[in-house]
């Protein structure tokens, strides 16, 4: 499973670019989008924070996001845009349930909420990452870069 770590190594600029859009708020935030078999995708606002190499989020037990990512794991991440210079970035891949106690704590403890038993902790795997850079809010298109594991960006 493609991790944050592996996007850092395989393309640092993207990843530090992604890096500074999703925590420019000071906390991680973006746009979640989830699917199940053939219902239409839903978005979600989420928390994602970068702990230990790994893009995670913590989910409401029994939520629409949960059971989409449980019942099928794709996703796909967009961080939110700063209107004055609107660079985007976005990730997609697949959600894995994280059942390693440690690294549940070591993600609480960064988290901007108390977490309790009722979230589950997933890792978002990174199986296409783009970053689409733009000047200002008048430039247009943005020139976009992207990175797939095995790839050189």
């Amino acid at each position: 499973m493609p991790s944050w770590n592996d996007l850092a190594k395989g393309s640092p600029a993207i990843a530090d670019a992604g890096r500074r859009l999703i925590e420019r708020s000071g906390i991680g935030e973006g746009l979640l989008a989830t699917v199940r078999g053939d219902a239409p995708p839903r978005i979600h606002p989420v928390n994602v924070r970068i702990v230990d190499g790994r893009l995670l989020t913590f989910v409401i037990v029994g939520s629409a996001k949960a059971g989409d990512l449980g019942a099928d794991g794709r996703y796909a991440l967009h961080a939110h845009q700063d209107p004055a210079v609107p660079h985007e970035f976005l990730v997609r891949g697949h959600a894995t349930e994280v059942r390693d106690a440690g690294l549940r704590s070591t993600a609480a403890g960064e988290w901007p909420f108390e977490v309790d038993d009722g979230y589950t902790l997933y890792e978002l795997s990174i199986d296409h990452a783009v970053f689409g850079e733009r000047a200002s809010a008048d430039d247009w298109p943005p020139v976009y870069t992207s990175w797939r594991p095995g790839s050189d960006a």
